[in-house]
């Protein structure tokens, strides 16, 4: 099962993934975006906070 990740270095912390997915990204202390729970999310939701992210720094893992 592909999981997602945030490429840190990437992330303008803008929450965008947090808004469309609160229960697989949350923003962490630095204010970037990270996973807490990839395993249980929808995968749609997931891909659409992918697709509206504005630094494309979230992606599939395998």
């Amino acid at each position: 099962m592909a999981m997602p990740y945030v490429d840190q270095d990437e992330c303008i912390g803008c929450e965008s993934c947090v808004e469309i997915c609160p229960g697989v990204f949350h923003m962490n202390d630095d204010g970037k975006a990270e996973v807490i729970d990839g395993a249980s999310g929808d995968e749609s939701c997931i891909q659409e906070a992918m697709d509206s992210c504005p630094a494309e720094c979230i992606h599939w893992q395998d």
